[in-house]
This record gives structure tokens, C-alpha cells and sequence, in this order.
């Protein structure tokens, strides 16, 4: 675990949220059903108590499993940061958009979504964020200077995250 993350997950734990993070298999070679299997597996039975933060190929597969969910089952809400929702060109991601997105399913699952991203992410453009306003009715949030919120590029706090994620809970 790694970023801003680690700053999140003891955020929320002194609101007294139980927070999973769970390290998805394979990240130099993702596969969509794996990490859709990981997210199920943390997850168990999901339920209207259930919020959920995805950061760049973490959104599309929160996304996808949302997709996965029997129609009467619904979560609590979703804040995707810098997520990708459409093949951006990387081999290694195309398996994740091998197939449309079922937005209907999706919105079913789950009514409340916010989307973070920033107006200098060098890899994801802010026309993703505005698929997910007109096809989830998405909350979009823009960001000034962050990047794509990486450790990499020094983001070890992401407060916009938090305060999005608690107008949820």
C-alpha cells in the first residue's frame, strides 16, 4: 500500500470505519477477472453499508464488479480517482474494456458516485470524468495541479478524497 492511501485507511479507522485495502494480483499485468474476483473476496456479501474508493484501473474495476452484483444487491457509494474508463492505448489495460460497460447494471448497483480528477493528469484526460457524470450521474470534482494523485509524484494526502468520501457515508 502505497500513496495516499495509507493516509486514507487511518483516516477513515479514526471515524471508526473498518477499512480494507486489498493488494490486487498481478498490477504489472492486470487481468479484469482477477481483481474483480479480489474485490468480491473483500468484500463477501455487499450491502448498502459498503463505500468504495478506486484510484486510476481501480475505478473500472470497481466498476466491473459493481457489474457482477445480483440486481436486488446495492452499495453505498463510490469515489473514483483519476479512473480510467475507456482504453487509453496500454496493452496491459485493454483486457479491462474487452467488452462494453453495462452503465444500467452499474447504476443499479449503486446511486452515489463521485469522480476526482485533475486538470494535469498526464494519462487520464478529464473526458473520463464526464463519462461517468453522464453516465452515473457522477458528482465530478476537478483538481488543480494534482497529476494522477501518485506517490510517485509526491501525493502522500489526498484530502479532496476524504471530504468526497464522507458526504457519502
Amino acid at each position: 500500500m502505497s500513496g495516499w492511501r495509507p493516509w486514507l485507511k487511518k483516516e477513515l479507522e479514526k471515524q471508526g470505519h473498518a477499512v480494507f485495502v486489498p493488494q490486487m494480483p498481478h498490477p504489472d499485468f492486470p487481468k479484469e477477472g482477477e481483481w474483480v474476483e479480489k474485490i468480491s473476496e473483500t468484500v463477501g456479501t455487499p450491502s448498502e453499508k459498503d463505500f468504495f474508493v478506486g484510484h486510476s484501473l481501480g475505478c473500472i474495476a470497481i466498476l466491473r464488479y459493481l457489474e457482477t452484483l445480483p440486481a436486488a444487491s446495492k452499495v453505498g457509494g463510490v469515489v473514483l480517482v483519476a479512473g480510467v474508463m475507456k482504453d487509453i492505448g496500454i496493452p496491459e489495460l485493454q483486457n479491462f474494456f474487452a467488452k462494453p460497460i453495462n452503465w444500467q447494471k452499474i447504476s443499479k448497483s449503486c446511486e452515489k458516485f463521485v469522480a476526482i480528477n485533475s486538470d494535469d493528469d498526464p494519462y487520464i484526460p478529464l473526458e473520463h470524468a464526464n463519462i461517468l457524470r453522464k453516465e452515473l450521474g457522477a458528482k465530478v470534482v476537478v483538481a488543480h495541479g494534482m497529476k494522477h494523485f501518485s506517490g510517485s509524484d509526491g501525493f502522500t494526502q489526498v484530502p479532496i478524497v476524504l471530504e468526497e468520501l464522507s458526504s457519502l457515508l
